[in-house]
């Protein structure tokens, strides 16, 4: 395993006032360590190193439905550890006033290693992806200064941001990179398909697993690559366009021709517990997103070459062939990740 560790050699002890009694805080930093199957990091930790009270400040911040206009919607009302951070169940996502989006959730796993966010791209840094959700007015419709004005009224707030960043420390700037601090730490890593392919304990797949690894490989993972389960690219993979909603997915951000219907490839870690699929949730089995591929493939300007070659579209497959696939995709799932008591709210 490949370990990058970060410690803060000057460090100013902080001190707080409880009762009388003087308690001396001093921040530690927290372990980061890369899987051996994994790329390299794509977001900057040296600039952001997570700490024990940065994280903590960022978990409280994602689960703080202060945050939003009504102050219920918090980050973690649509992302649920338990479906891999997803909204399970909801086709899109909806947030104050029940106001309707019409994308999606995705998972917020493994973000240090991507470079691009949102089904769109529309973020470009870790760091300043959480903005858009905060003040979308169909999902948090939260106000920046409105916010700072709760966290800075808040004890518990006050003592976090100044033992996370020292005094007077209560910004934007730090709230982001503390919601950053505890999205980098939220890493899946340790499903069966992680011990295979380490050689571990617990990594032994079964027939049906091995021979949809194999049929896998060679008809998903030109897209669906590494190990993270996906190559960050934009894809338009053939679907039908919903004239209601006519989502235009990356050309609504690069206002490019080529980018008309291409939507961000997402990780498949943990598919089976984080239905429905694709970023309209239109398909709530993964044997409907495999049909899709094999027989559902739309014709258009922008369809992905993969998914047209010599005259056929979309991707063979039989029935045998669709059972395997999805018992591999099965091995994506990381119990210890959806269970991990670092992340949950409570």
């Amino acid at each position: 395993m490949l370990k990058i560790k970060y410690f803060l050699w000057l460090m100013i002890p902080l001190v707080w006032s409880c009762s009388s009694e003087e308690n001396e805080y001093v921040n530690i930093s927290l372990e980061f360590t890369v899987p051996s199957n994994f790329p390299a990091l794509a977001y900057n930790i040296a600039l952001n190193p997570p700490t024990e009270k940065g994280f903590e400040l960022g978990k409280k911040l994602f689960y703080d439905g202060r945050l939003a206009s009504d102050g219920v919607v918090s980050c973690g009302f649509c992302h649920i550890q338990a479906n891999a951070f997803t909204h399970h169940g909801h086709t899109v996502s909806h947030g104050v006033d029940n106001a309707q989006g019409t994308r999606n959730t995705p998972s917020i796993q493994n973000l240090a290693y991507q470079t691009t966010f949102m089904y769109d791209g529309a973020a470009d840094h870790l760091d300043l992806q959480p903005i858009i959700p905060l003040t979308s007015n169909i999902e948090m419709n939260g106000n920046l200064n409105a916010i700072l004005k709760m966290m800075k009224a808040d004890k518990d707030y006050q003592k976090l941001f100044g033992q996370a960043f020292g005094d007077d420390a209560i910004t934007t700037e730090n709230m982001l990179k503390a919601l950053s601090q505890f999205m980098v730490m939220v890493v899946s890593s340790n499903s069966k398909f992680d011990k295979y392919r380490r050689h571990e304990t617990g990594g032994t797949f079964s027939t049906d697993e091995l021979a949809g690894y194999d049929l896998f490989k060679s008809k998903c993972a030109s897209c669906h690559a590494t190990d993270l389960q996906t190559d960050n690219s934009f894809r338009n993979n053939g679907l039908a366009v919903n004239p209601m909603v006519n989502d235009v997915g990356r050309y609504k951000v690069t206002e490019l021709a080529k980018d008309y219907y291409k939507f961000k490839v997402p990780s498949l870690r943990n598919v089976e517990v984080s239905g429905p699929y694709m970023h309209d949730g239109r398909f709530g089995t993964l044997e409907g997103v495999l049909d899709h591929y094999a027989s559902g493939i739309e014709d258009a300007p922008t369809l992905d070459p993969i998914l047209k070659q010599n005259g056929k579209f979309g991707i063979s497959l039989n029935a045998n062939e669709k059972k395997q696939i999805i018992a591999f995709l099965k091995t994506l799932t990381d119990n210890q990740y959806l269970t991990d008591k670092r992340f949950s709210e409570f």
